[in-house]
Order: structure tokens, then C-alpha cells, then sequence
């Protein structure tokens, strides 16, 4: 079923949907689109009704104000898609970008998220660290101004995931270059200033490693450790998943258990 709502700032947003049951929101990463995380969807749909937002400025959700991207908005995208689809709550979950999308909203909108999931957990830069990402995020967004998306990520995807690098490529003929390189300005806000923070996230949560600079291992124990609630899932990305079929495979029967354990 495709959903058409609004963000908090009027913004047009867009979401499919799959299956039956309680709600579960998926947020896909940053560069790819729902689609990726359609196979996932499907494994889950059995138990839940799965929501696959575009998340703004990615897919058929444009937005080409850099000013419109910033955290907080995002998790309001949530709270908004919620209100939308009349659910007071729901699980939440995401990979890369829309696994820091979920962190914020159990901040933002504590009451709202009944349990997460985090799959390749975003970096949380030190003051330099972070000057570092701004200027990377800027010279991207140049790039896809300049020569395209696809001439922006090139230099990119060989430090990725594999899968990562695929959902990407998969995307880029679905992404609007204007909005791609409005999204970009999220690297100018700060998700974190260090993990500490994330010890006021009580929900339950489901935290899967990633395996590259920008999503490192490490990171994602540590958040386990410091999330009051946060387990580490049993299986991690790792080079020998390449497809969203391979995600979805991977990772389908850590959440589903996890799902059933906390009652969501």
C-alpha cells in the first residue's frame, strides 16, 4: 500500500507498506530508498505491518531545502508518519542514517517508540572528527551539484559495506539530484555529541554492527553496553553480504526473535 503525508513543516512525504499486525517502521540509510529494505519487509510482514518511508530528501519524499534537514526534523517525520497512520506507537527501526533517525525519536518522542532497531550504527564524531564530516558532506553535495549522483558517490562506496555500495547504486536512478544534495546538510547538525547520551534511551533495542569507517564494529558494542535496554544482535554486516536479499536473510531471524522476546 504506498502512503502519502505530511512532516510537521508541510513537507510531502511518502511510504509503502506491507503485511498485517502490529505497526513497525523501517528507515533505509543514507543514499538509498525504501526499496532496499523491501525484502526485510517481507520477511517480517507475516507478524507486522512493515512501513518503508522514503525518508525525506531520499526517494519520492523531495525535499531540496537544506535548511529542512536537520534531526529533529526527521524524528518529527516519524512522529508525523505515526499520527498519519493513527498509532500511538509502534517499533522503529533503521540502518545507517535511519538507525540514528530511530535513536533521536526515542529522545524526541520517547512514549512513541515501543522498541528499536539499529542496524550499522552511525559513527559519533569527536569536535574534530565532526569539522572532518561537515566538509565531506559539503564536497558531496558539490559533487552531486556539479556531475551527478552518481559521480558524487564515486569516490564513496569502494570504503562501504558491499551491500551498502549496492543499495546505493540501486537507488541513484530513483533520487532527485536537488534533493540528494540538500539532504547532505544534515552533516552540518550534530545526531550525538558521545555515546553517553544514548544511556537516556531505556527502549528496548536490537543493535546490529556495522563493519566500516563511517559504521564502525566497536561503536556498535559500546552503544550496547551503554543503551540501559540495548543488546547486541548475533549476526553483523560482514563482506559477504551483498544484496537486500542477503540483509534481509541475514538479519530477519535476529529481529523476529527479538520482536517476540520483547512482546512487540
Amino acid at each position: 500500500m504506498e502512503i502519502t503525508y505530511h512532516g510537521g513543516d508541510d513537507c510531502p512525504l511518502y511510504a509503502v507498506s506491507r503485511g498485517s499486525g502490529p505497526p513497525l517502521v523501517l528507515l533505509h540509510g543514507g543514499g538509498p530508498d525504501h526499496y532496499s529494505l523491501v525484502p526485510l519487509a517481507e520477511r517480517l510482514a507475516d507478524r507486522h505491518t512493515v512501513i518503508l518511508p522514503d525518508v525525506r530528501g531520499y526517494g519520492r519524499s523531495v525535499c531540496t531545502d537544506p535548511a529542512r534537514h536537520t534531526w529533529t526534523q526527521y524524528s518529527d517525520d516519524v512522529a508525523a508518519l505515526l499520527d498519519h497512520l493513527g498509532e500511538e506507537r509502534a517499533v522503529v527501526g533503521g540502518t545507517g542514517l535511519g538507525a540514528t533517525i530511530t535513536q533521536r525519536t526515542c529522545l524526541e518522542h520517547p512514549g512513541r517508540v515501543r522498541a528499536a532497531i539499529l542496524i550499522s550504527v552511525e559513527d559519533i564524531e569527536d569536535d574534530e572528527a565532526k569539522q572532518a564530516e561537515i566538509a565531506f558532506m559539503d564536497a558531496f553535495a558539490e559533487r552531486v551539484r556539479t556531475d551527478g549522483i552518481e559521480a558524487a558517490w564515486a569516490p564513496v562506496l569502494p570504503d562501504l559495506a558491499p551491500v551498502i555500495g549496492a543499495l546505493v547504486r540501486d537507488a541513484i536512478p530513483r533520487s532527485d539530484p536537488a534533493s540528494i544534495a540538500a539532504a547532505a546538510a544534515i552533516g552540518h547538525d550534530r545526531s550525538f555529541r558521545s555515546v553517553g547520551e544514548l544511556a537516556a534511551i531505556t527502549t528496548p533495542s536490537l543493535i546490529f554492527p556495522g563493519m566500516d569507517q563511517r559504521h564502525p564494529t566497536a561503536l556498535a558494542e559500546n552503544v550496547a553496553r551503554v543503551m540501559p535496554n540495548g543488546r547486541l544482535a548475533p549476526v553483523s554486516l560482514s563482506e559477504t553480504l551483498r544484496t537486500a536479499e542477503d540483509l534481509a536473510d541475514a538479519f530477519a531471524p535476529a529481529i523476529r526473535r527479538f520482536l517476540a522476546e520483547s512482546g512487540a
